[in-house]
């Protein structure tokens, strides 16, 4: 079975600075690491290949820095890397990002199931896995929290809805978006840190794609644009009350109506 994971590097604080004209993140000069949710989504790729055979492969977009993921992709197990990464794909909106991904997934050629975190720590849609779907014409299913059976031509998973848990079974090709504690993800390897330093990860600009149309891609492809977003504001402002329960209740009310949230 060929696996692809879409994994992508994020922002290790939040304290991260905004393109005030663009809405999009400064990610020059920060740390960064590997979005949470696509190291489940690794491990479950891993689990499946564990079980049924085959190869685990990995794709991001991104700055040339991001090659960091990948090679860390290499530490758990990852058999190859790509990386998605020109200056025409920047300040891509979840629309433009999953078209870049499904394009470049027609780069590893014939895949049978793609794995995707849940959602990004720095975009929290939930958006781009199952966008990416819909460009490649395949079946998706997403918010994944458990891989029940392997068959040769499908995958059944339990899938996590807001009211109940429903049981799927999706033919391959296709693509699933698994939750945080679909399983727990393994320790990089240092011994397989040393057998793939040196491991080739293919660069794919946008002169590689079978579409080059550039209003496809980055800004130039986002039909959404952020039009404000700032960090949150710290309120640290305390009070300390004193007295006998039935004062500190009316004092808590008085409080709640004085905030209107009473």
């Amino acid at each position: 079975m060929n696996i692809l994971v879409c994994i992508k590097q994020v922002p290790g604080t939040t304290k991260v600075e905004v393109d005030e004209k663009t809405g999009v993140l400064k990610r020059d000069g920060i740390d960064s690491k590997m979005n949470p949710y696509d190291l489940y989504a690794l491990e479950s790729a891993m689990y499946i290949k564990e079980k049924a055979g085959g190869k685990v492969n990995v794709i991001s977009m991104g700055p040339p820095q991001s090659m960091e993921i990948i090679r860390e992709a290499f530490t758990m197990g990852a058999d190859d890397g790509m990386l998605l990464s020109d200056r025409k794909f920047a300040g891509a909106d979840v629309l433009a990002t999953a078209y870049t991904l499904s394009q470049g997934a027609k780069k590893f050629g014939n895949t049978d199931l793609i794995i995707c975190g849940k959602q990004t720590t720095d975009g929290d849609t939930a958006q781009v896995g199952p966008e990416m779907a819909e460009y490649l014409g395949i079946a998706h299913v997403a918010n994944v929290r458990k891989v029940l059976e392997l068959k040769e031509k499908s995958i059944v998973v339990e899938v996590d809805l807001p009211e109940s848990v429903e049981l799927v079974e999706v033919t391959y090709p296709c693509l699933i978006t698994v939750e945080k504690g679909i399983f727990e993800p393994r320790l990089p390897s240092f011994k397989r840190k040393l057998a793939t330093r040196d491991k080739e990860i293919q660069v794919i600009s946008i002169k590689d794609f079978e579409d080059q149309n550039e209003k496809r891609y980055g800004l130039s492809g986002s039909p959404t644009q952020v039009e404000r977003i700032f960090p949150p504001e710290s309120n640290d402002d305390q009070e300390i009350w004193n007295g006998s329960g039935q004062e500190l209740a009316t004092k808590m009310l008085d409080k709640l109506v004085e905030l209107k949230f009473v």
